[in-house]
């Protein structure tokens, strides 16, 4: 059975970290699963899941990382998953929902929704902002699964939450949300 780990890394920003990080990984025979990476205020910050031999230790990573020649240091934190981690627990929900969020920028618009969805005991799986000419973007990928509400009552609450708070906010189907934001390439 193949151990996982999960690595986040942040570093000033230049080309080739990525490849530097996967190599280090590649060295060690391991199998990069899935990989998320932003670049925020110059700072490339980047998260991964990897498969490795179960003899590869998290000192072993930590160690051919730390053997990358490069200017700038690598902030690493390594953790390994319970190898008896139901299956389930892994990965987004089959009913995944996005919900966008937009307005003008002001103090409190990521606490505001992320509590929102806190009180109906909503699962954020992804969250990703914006803000460009003072315009604030959000979109969120949402597990709905143990909410409190039904999905008619949370969609009224959040329409009285929007009103409330002035942002334009809308929740959709993962799968509609797919359909109408596809861009083709011919």
């Amino acid at each position: 059975m193949m151990k996982q780990m999960i690595i986040s890394v942040m570093s000033k920003d230049r080309p080739g970290i990525i490849s530097d990080i996967t190599g280090a990984i590649y060295q060690l025979g391991g199998d990069v699963a899935d990989l998320n990476q932003t670049v925020l205020c110059g700072y490339l910050t980047m998260i991964l899941s990897a498969s490795f031999d179960p003899e590869v230790t998290k000192e072993d990573l930590l160690a051919s990382i730390s053997h990358i020649k490069t200017s700038s240091k690598f902030e690493v934190s390594i953790k390994e998953l319970d190898p008896d981690q139901e299956e389930e627990d892994i990965g987004p929900p089959e009913e995944t929902y996005i919900l966008t969020v937009q307005g003008p920028n002001k103090a409190g618009i990521v606490h505001g929704i992320s509590l929102f969805c806190f009180n109906h005991n909503i699962n954020i799986f992804d969250l990703a902002t914006t803000l460009e000419n003072d315009q604030y973007t959000m979109a969120l990928q949402l597990d709905l699964k143990h909410c409190t509400s039904p999905l008619e009552k949370l969609q009224q609450k959040l329409e009285e939450y929007s009103q409330q708070s002035g942002l334009t906010i809308m929740m959709q189907h993962n799968d509609i949300f797919q359909v109408t934001n596809e861009v083709t390439l011919h």
